[in-house]
């Protein structure tokens, strides 16, 4: 373990990697080195995240970080057994193994073959951390925003020393097995999880859809004129899934 001390005394490490850089290479990131973080990293990627703002900066936001004690041990497989049965209804659901799922170099293929990967090893991911809320007014469709900004601050933190992860909403199907297990309050909001590690492979470009397709001037669905994308961007033409047709 880190000395408190020595932590006290430490400055925030160093990152040869720019913002823009960051904010344009932070990939979702669901394959892992088997290693720790060490405590000192993640001293630095949570207090980037307790840097994030809130509404009227009343700071609600916690954060549960689970490594490799026997409760952090548990929680992490509690999790793990709802992100397998989450998973295998989306696979099936989504019919990630048919059409051009069947192909397995395809996109989908590959996408579905990482997804399996992500749920059949989650239990043993080098962190896994619960970004909480501590409510202070009934739940409203904005309390969010409260919360996921420093969640964005902790992918952007751990990209920038070399690190990676994801949000999921995997704890959905076993929320009150683990607010007992890890003792959080009822009143608290389990917003997310976000698994952490050294990536086996790399970072970024991320692929997004044109800005043009996302930007709009002061008319609906119109693209202002300079949202023009960078020399080299990649794409991606995914979105929405469509609308399931009513019998």
């Amino acid at each position: 373990m880190a000395d408190m001390h020595d932590l006290a005394n430490t400055d925030l490490s160093r990152s040869d990697v720019g913002l823009l850089d960051g904010l344009c290479s932070t990939r979702a990131i669901r394959r892992y080195r088997d290693e720790p973080i060490p405590e000192p990293m993640l001293r630095d990627i949570l207090f980037a995240a307790t840097r994030g703002p809130s509404g009227s900066n009343r700071q609600p936001f916690r954060f549960v970080v689970l490594t490799d004690s026997d409760r952090a041990q548990a929680a992490k497989k509690l999790i793990a057994e709802g992100a397998q049965k989450m998973w295998a209804f989306k696979r099936k659901n989504d019919q990630y193994d048919e059409g051009s799922g069947a192909k397995s170099d395809s996109p989908k293929a590959r996408m579905a073959n990482v997804m399996q990967t992500y749920v059949d090893n989650f239990a043993t991911v080098p962190a896994l951390i619960l970004p909480c809320l501590v409510r202070y007014r009934d739940p409203t469709p904005m309390e969010g925003a409260s919360l996921y900004p420093a969640v964005q601050n902790l992918l952007l933190a751990a990209r920038a020393l070399g690190y990676g992860g994801v949000i999921t909403g995997f704890h959905g199907t076993v929320d009150e097995e683990l607010k007992k297990l890890l003792d959080i309050p009822q009143e608290v909001f389990i917003g997310c999880t976000v698994t952490l590690g050294k990536p086996q492979g790399g970072h970024g470009p991320v692929r997004r859809r044109p800005m043009s397709e996302l930007v709009f001037g002061d008319t609906w669905g119109v693209a202002a004129d300079w949202a023009i994308d960078p020399p080299g961007t990649s794409y991606t033409k995914a979105g929405p899934p469509p609308a399931k047709q009513s019998a």
